[in-house]
């Protein structure tokens, strides 16, 4: 059936078709046709944000957080170029949002024209594609193309601009549309030949480890691996982007990887023959120098994107297939052959690193608040159900350490591109994804003065998220990196904050929030609890913390692995092995 009808209704309508029911965004000019019967529509709720950024990173926590596509919309010039960070971030953290702006008239296209930006151009690299749209009749094909494109095969971020004119023009609207995408034909189903490799190299090794990213949550195959470690015994390791894809407290998780990483993760893959990457992009943040990593090690290594297989580490076994198509055949292959390994010796090795060297962190005699100790007491009273959401630095690092996790997609944060204000919007958009569900962001200072308008946005939509400010009054990633390695010269990354400027409490008091203060070891659990008596409104807390606590277990940037440091001028002590 088709229908007479601007550009901008067949696009509101061809959202409603392919199952939006939540857009974040922003009217301006170019975009303001479409905002007309979007005012009409049931069943599209839109979110008015304070910032173009918040828009962006709201759409990707309800991306998230609900493994649908996210939306945001914004006008066009700067409106359009306030999407390029959350549009980056989601492109290196494979997560499926559109992005909808409003372009300067066709006509008008490349003038100069008042607010006209190419955002097709300045987000060709960091999009897994873009269109520009000039036709009103392109606009429901156009959609269609978006939202598969996003969603399907390595999830990411996809640009829609519509000039004006198109938006304005009237069009014959049917639906649905027949996609024209020739080029794009992903592949999931794993090579046979490839997965029998993968099961023979498992067989033969004696140090194996699951090397487990954030392809193996997005695949949603968390059932899959636990399936797979169980029937092979091998350790697993799970980085920024996976925890929670494999249980905490299973006695096979060695923990995370990576710079900040648990010396049990880090020596297990030191000391592994054999490296199983699942959805793992071999990041440098895991890796350190990547001429010393995993010396020992042959490597299979699985993804959904041929690109990223031999692209930092050669792979002995390449697997180019979607993780939970490639974990069942393995696990089906395995348990066909009925052949098993034993990792007797490798176990005792990895356990004597579990026990030696477990997390732990600085207590403080003057009373200050260790950050560390917030994350244990919240992980404890918020439960492992809770959404945490983290924005980029010291807090991220110790929400990843210090936080149980033992569901997937549990922990949200930037990983890829480390974006200071992310947490906030991110948590309006999980909590708007999942409203049955606790969100809890956690923030440091410096993140939280990015994007805490979103505040606002939050009172006035009936978002009830949780806040946790880790307050130490710096930026303190930086600062922890010029305590070590520029003599303590503290070049701006004092925030002041020490003086309440601003006062958080009264800040959140000001967004029609509740503002809770915490400085004592002795009154968490008790603020805690009260912030999660609330239910009705957005609640902050400010944690007042230590200024000069660190993240420690850490490899220095550009370091092999092997020189990770437990503590200032302290490394843990590994045995001798003769390769």
């Amino acid at each position: 059936m088709t229908e007479r009808m601007t550009g901008a209704q067949a696009l509101v309508r061809a959202l409603e078709h392919v199952g939006v029911d939540t857009v974040f965004g922003i009217p301006g000019g170019a975009i303001l046709p479409a905002y007309d019967p979007l005012y009409d529509s049931t069943k599209v709720r839109h979110v008015l944000v304070r910032h173009e950024q918040g828009a962006g990173h709201a759409a990707e926590g309800y991306a998230q957080a609900t493994g649908k596509v996210g939306v945001c919309m914004a006008t066009s010039g700067p409106g359009a170029t306030n999407l390029v960070t959350p549009i980056a971030d989601a492109y290196m953290d494979s997560v499926p949002i559109v992005a909808i702006t409003g372009q300067v008239a066709s006509a008008a296209i490349g003038t100069d024209a008042f607010q006209e930006a190419d955002i097709s151009g300045i987000t060709m690299p960091i999009t897994k594609h873009n269109f520009l749209i000039t036709d009103p009749a392109d606009i429901p094909r156009t959609i269609m193309e978006a939202f598969h494109i996003a969603s399907t095969g390595r999830p990411g971020p996809v640009l829609v601009d519509i000039s004006k004119d198109a938006l304005q023009a009237d069009t014959t609207f049917s639906w649905p549309p027949t996609m024209q995408l020739p080029g794009y034909r992903p592949v999931t189903r794993p090579h046979s030949k490839q997965i029998r490799e993968a099961a023979k190299l498992i067989a033969e090794s004696k140090r194996p480890v699951l090397y487990v990213g954030g392809g193996v949550h997005k695949a949603r195959a968390s059932a899959e691996l636990l399936q797979l470690a169980e029937l092979t015994g091998i350790p697993v390791v799970t980085t920024l982007m996976a925890r929670g894809t494999f249980p905490d407290s299973h006695p096979q998780h060695m923990g995370m990887p990576g710079m900040h990483g648990s010396v049990s993760a880090v020596g297990a893959l030191q000391k592994a023959d054999l490296l199983i990457g699942l959805g793992v992009r071999f990041d440098d943040r895991v890796t350190g120098d990547l001429g010393s990593f995993a010396p020992y090690a042959k490597v299979v290594h699985a993804d959904i994107d041929p690109a990223e297989i031999s692209k930092n580490r050669h792979a002995d076994v390449p697997i180019v297939g979607d993780c939970k198509e490639v974990i069942g055949d393995l696990v089906a292959v395995i348990q066909a052959s009925g052949q098993k390994g034993d990792y007797t010796e490798w176990w005792t090795t990895l356990n004597g690193y579990k026990q030696t060297y477990p997390l732990g962190y600085e207590t403080y005699e003057d009373g200050t608040l260790a950050p560390q100790y917030v994350m244990e007491r919240l992980s404890a009273i918020a439960g492992p159900d809770t959404y945490y959401v983290a924005g980029v630095g010291q807090h991220q690092m110790w929400a990843a350490q210090f936080i149980d996790y033992e569901n997937p997609g549990t922990f949200i944060n930037s990983g890829g591109l480390g974006t200071m204000g992310f947490a906030v919007p991110a948590a309006m958009g999980a909590k708007m994804g999942r409203p049955e569900s606790t969100v809890w962001a956690i923030d440091g200072d410096g993140c939280f003065q990015m994007t805490n308008q979103e505040l606002a946005t939050c009172a006035l939509e009936g978002v009830p998220v949780k806040i946790a400010v880790i307050n130490n009054g710096n930026l303190g990633m930086v600062r922890q990196w010029q305590t070590l390695f520029y003599d303590q010269r503290y070049s701006n990354t004092d925030l002041q904050t020490v003086r309440r400027i601003p006062d958080f409490v009264k800040l959140a008091e000001a967004y029609g929030c509740v503002g809770l203060r915490c400085e004592r070891a002795e009154d968490v659990d008790a603020v805690i609890k009260k912030a999660m008596e609330i239910n009705d409104v957005p609640v902050v807390v400010d944690f007042v913390v230590h200024q000069d606590a660190m993240v420690w277990p850490m490899v220095a940037a550009g370091t092999s692995n092997d020189d990770i440091k437990i503590a200032r001028d302290m490394a843990p002590k590994w045995e001798n092995e003769d390769e």
